[in-house]
């Protein structure tokens, strides 16, 4: 199983991981040096430039899915369509058939001003290499369907809780077959 947090969530990806004692992978980790670049001087992604990334990521992915380890990776998966090639790593997954796939979407939920401030944050600390001045582009890009069955979470709580949240949706999805 893989789950994927979107929506800046490195600090709960790392401890989910050891949570559920699996690997983290951070989507940023797969980026081309161009991008970073591109990023870096706050110019915006084009699906273009993320295509590569998220085949990158969709490979390792299935690597690991097919030598059936749980993995928690952090992306900014922020549109359906970039989802849809995550979820491409199952190679049972069949596009739409949401409840079957082996790859679990989690969603932290908050406003511009909390995650600013956590991404100013992590900036500071020299962990992340996205300016603010891209931060509006992301929501912008955010689509959450319903349909796709993506577990949602306020990002206003506390790590331990996000955390501990995600665990018994994931317990509870298991228990019922999703």
């Amino acid at each position: 199983m893989f789950i994927v947090l979107f929506h800046f969530v490195s600090t709960i990806g790392k401890m989910l991981g050891k949570a559920l004692s699996c690997d983290f992978l951070d989507a940023d980790d797969f980026h081309s040096l161009s991008n970073r670049d591109k990023m870096r001087q706050g110019i915006a992604l084009s699906d273009e430039d993320r295509m590569p990334w998220l085949e990158k990521i969709q490979e390792s992915l299935r690597k690991c899915l097919l030598n059936g380890e749980t993995v928690v990776l952090a992306c900014s998966s922020l549109r359906k369509q970039y989802r849809e090639i995550l979820r491409g790593s199952d190679p049972d997954y069949k596009h739409g058939s949401y409840t079957s796939c082996k790859v679990e979407f989690v969603l932290l939920e908050g406003n511009a001003e909390v995650i600013a401030a956590r991404l100013q944050k992590r900036a500071s600390e020299g962990e992340h290499f996205m300016p603010l001045t891209l931060l509006q582009s992301q929501f912008d890009l955010l689509q959450a369907d319903e349909c796709e069955m993506i577990f949602k979470i306020s990002v206003i709580l506390s790590p331990e809780v996000i955390v501990n949240t995600i665990l018994e949706m994931l317990a509870n999805s298991l228990r019922e077959g999703i």
